[in-house]
C-alpha cells in the first residue's frame, strides 16, 4: 500500500473541493443571509487542511495501482463528506447536530435527497444553494471531476476512475484517455443542468429555484428548496419538465455521448443508440409497467377526479422514485397502500449503469432475470448449452458470479441495516423504507421517514449516512478495505 501517494493525493482533492465553497460564500455576500463568516470558515478550514495533507507528502509521486485507487476514492468520500458537514454545524440559522450535519452533506454528495432540516422556505439562500451543489458534484462523482485535471497535476486516474464509476461495466471508455472520457462526461452533465435549469426558469421559477431544483433533477438528488418539494410550484409545466430530466439523468451517460455523436454526424432518426440498448429498453419497460398499474390501482380507488390527474401524478411519482430522485408534488403515502409499497420496491431496480441513478442499476436487474431464465432452461434441456447475451454480445460467467455476488451482498446489508433501525426504536415499516430510500439514494420514505428523517436517532442517522455511502460507492469499495486481504503485501 502506498501511503505517502494517497495522502498526497487526498490533499490535493480536499484543497480542490475547498473551492467549491467559495460559491455559496458568494450566494450569502449577494444576499446578505449572515451566512458569510459560516462558509468563509468552513473554505479556510477545508483548504489548509488539504495543504497540510498535501504538502509532506507532494514530492512523492507513482503510478496508482487498484488496491490505491479504491482507498483513494472511499477515503475521499469519507473525508469530503465530513468536510461537506462543516457549513451546517456551524450555520447561525439552524441548530444540527454533528450526525445531522453529517448526513445532510453525505444526502448530498451522495444524490439521496433525504434531509434532517425544516423550515426551507425561511432558510438562507447561501445553504438552500449549497445543499443544492453538494447533489451537483455527487451527480457524477466529484472523483471524475477530479480525474479530469489530475494529467496536470502528475497524477494517473485510471484506478480512480474505474473504483468511482457506477454500473457492473468498469472498463469501457468514450476517448483513448481517462481524463478526455471524465471532461467528456462532465461537458454532457453540464449540458443537461444548463437546458433543466433554463426550462425551468422560462416555466416560471425563479433564477435561484431553478438553478438549484436543475442540480437536484440531473443529479437525480431531488433535494429542494421548498418543504412542499416542487409541489410548492403548483405547475404542470415544471413537472412534466422534471419527468423528461430526471428521466435523462438516470439513463446511462455513454448512450447520451453517443448519441449526440450520432445526432452531430447526421445519422438521426436512422440510428438512434437508445433504442439498440437492452438496458436502456429494459428501463422503459419497468417504468411504463408500474406506472401503467399505479394508475389502474388510483383509478380503481377514485383517488383522483379523472383518468389523466392519476396518469399524471403516477407517471411524476414513479419516475421521481424509481429514479432514486425523490421529489414530490402530492403526499403519495396517502395512496391505496399497495401503490406506495410497489414503488418502493421498483427503486432497486434504480436507473441504468453509468447514470447519476441509485439503486442495483438496471443492467445488473437484467442480468439476474437473464440468469433466472438460464437456470430453468437447463433444468429442461440438462445437456443443453445457453449463454447469456446483451443485445448480440455474449456475457462472461465471470460477470454473471459478479453481479450474484453483489445482489447477495446488497441484500445481506440492507437486511441488517434494517434490523439495526428496529433494534434503535424504528417501526418495521419505517426502518424498511428508510434502508430503501438511502441505500438505493432515494431520500423519502414512508410513515415516520416520509417528510424528513429528524425523527431517526443520531445511531440512525449514521447507519443510514452508512447506507447512502454504500449505496453510492456501490458496497464493494467499502467493503473490499475492510478485508485483511486488502492490506497485505
Amino acid at each position: 500500500m502506498q501511503l505517502s501517494p494517497i495522502a498526497r493525493i487526498l490533499g490535493i482533492l480536499v484543497a480542490f473541493f475547498s473551492l467549491t465553497l467559495i460559491p455559496p460564500l458568494l450566494v450569502s455576500l449577494w444576499y446578505k443571509d449572515g451566512e458569510t463568516v459560516t462558509f468563509t470558515a468552513a473554505f479556510l478550514v477545508t483548504l489548509f487542511s488539504g495543504i497540510l495533507l498535501w504538502w509532506p507528502m507532494r514530492n512523492f509521486k507513482s503510478e496508482l495501482r487498484v488496491r490505491d485507487g479504491f482507498l483513494v476514492v472511499v477515503l475521499f468520500w469519507v473525508v469530503l463528506g465530513l468536510f461537506g458537514a462543516l457549513p451546517f454545524y456551524w450555520a447561525q440559522s439552524v441548530d444540527i447536530s454533528l450526525s445531522g450535519s453529517a448526513f445532510e452533506s453525505f444526502s448530498g454528495l451522495t444524490t439521496t435527497g433525504g434531509t434532517v432540516i425544516t423550515g426551507l422556505d425561511t432558510l438562507p439562500h447561501a445553504l438552500l444553494y449549497y445543499r443544492a451543489q453538494l447533489q451537483f458534484l455527487g451527480g457524477m462523482g466529484i472523483i471524475v471531476l477530479a480525474v479530469a485535471i489530475m494529467p496536470m497535476l502528475g497524477i494517473g486516474g485510471m484506478q480512480l476512475f474505474k473504483a468511482e464509476t457506477p454500473g457492473p461495466v468498469k472498463d469501457s471508455k468514450l476517448t483513448p484517455r481517462i481524463a478526455g472520457t471524465a471532461k467528456t462526461l462532465w461537458k454532457i452533465y453540464v449540458g443537461l443542468n444548463f437546458a433543466c435549469a433554463l426550462l425551468y426558469w422560462m416555466a416560471g421559477m425563479s433564477l435561484f429555484d431553478a438553478i438549484c431544483h436543475a442540480f437536484a433533477t440531473i443529479s437525480t438528488g431531488g433535494l429542494s428548496t421548498h418543504d412542499a418539494s416542487l409541489g410548492y410550484f403548483n405547475n404542470v409545466k415544471i413537472e412534466l419538465i422534471a419527468d423528461l430530466f430526471m428521466f435523462l439523468g438516470a439513463v446511462n451517460f455513454t448512450l447520451h455521448f453517443i448519441a449526440v455523436r450520432s445526432f452531430a454526424k447526421g445519422e438521426f432518426p436512422n440510428n438512434i443508440p437508445y433504442l439498440k440498448d437492452p438496458e436502456f429498453r429494459t428501463f422503459i419497460s419497468i417504468l411504463a409497467s408500474v406506472i401503467t398499474i399505479s394508475t389502474l390501482i388510483l383509478m380503481y380507488y377514485n383517488s383522483y377526479p379523472n383518468g389523466l390527474i392519476a396518469l399524471h401524478e403516477a407517471t411524476f411519482h414513479v419516475i421521481s422514485i424509481v429514479t432514486s430522485t425523490g421529489f414530490g408534488i402530492d403526499n403519495f403515502q396517502e395512496w391505496p397502500s399497495i401503490v406506495p409499497l410497489l414503488i418502493f420496491i421498483s427503486t432497486f431496480s434504480g436507473g441504468c449503469a453509468g447514470s447519476t441513478g441509485g439503486g442495483m442499476k438496471v443492467m445488473r436487474i437484467l442480468l439476474l432475470f437473464k440468469q433466472g431464465w438460464r437456470e430453468i432452461r437447463r433444468l429442461v434441456h440438462p445437456n443443453g448449452v445457453f449463454v447469456i447475451k446483451m443485445g448480440d454480445m455474449p456475457v462472461p460467467d465471470k460477470v454473471i458470479e459478479a453481479v450474484w455476488g453483489f445482489f447477495a451482498t446488497f441484500i445481506l446489508v440492507f437486511v441488517i441495516m434494517m434490523l439495526l433501525l428496529i433494534a434503535d426504536g424504528l417501526d418495521p415499516i419505517s426502518a424498511f423504507s428508510a434502508v430503501t430510500a438511502c441505500i438505493n439514494n432515494v431520500g423519502p420514505g414512508l410513515n415516520e421517514v416520509a417528510a424528513n428523517y429528524q425523527g431517526v436517532s443520531e445511531l440512525g442517522q449514521w447507519v443510514l449516512l452508512l447506507a447512502m455511502l454504500m449505496g453510492r460507492l456501490e458496497i464493494f469499495p467499502l467493503l473490499v478495505i475492510i478485508t485483511p486481504a486488502f492490506w497485505r503485501k
